[in-house]
């Protein structure tokens, strides 16, 4: 996925026209993103902002610092196994069929709010 991020990347740095901000499918792709732009020493966040999507470890270490949307994986991973086992018990998993998990937020130090021309 790191590679993907990169690739994104390069291919946004080619264009005239730049987002102020990318929001990665996961932190893995955000930290390829936000690696290309640094090494084309394009300042991160003072001209993109970069987000990714896990709150995984790799976002939380002190020299990447990202901004990412955190998901509650344990409440997540709980839901799928309770409804996992009561199908292979016979039983209804519960009377719901979609169940939303707010994600949340976790600002850090490769976000801010774009530039006003």
């Amino acid at each position: 996925m790191r590679d993907h991020g990169a690739a994104a990347a390069r291919t946004l740095l080619a264009e005239a026209a730049r987002p102020t901000a990318v929001l990665a499918f996961d932190d893995h792709c955000a930290i390829g993103a936000l690696d290309t732009f640094l090494r084309a020493r394009t300042p991160v966040p003072d001209e993109i902002s970069v987000v990714g999507f896990d709150d995984s470890h790799l976002a939380r270490l002190a020299h990447v610092q990202l901004t990412t949307v955190g998901q509650e994986a344990r409440q997540l991973a709980r839901r799928a196994v309770s409804r996992a086992v009561a199908r292979l018990e016979g039983g209804a998993a519960d009377d719901e069929r979609e169940v939303v998990v707010t994600p949340h937020l976790v600002i850090r130090s490769t976000t801010r709010p774009p530039c006003r021309s």
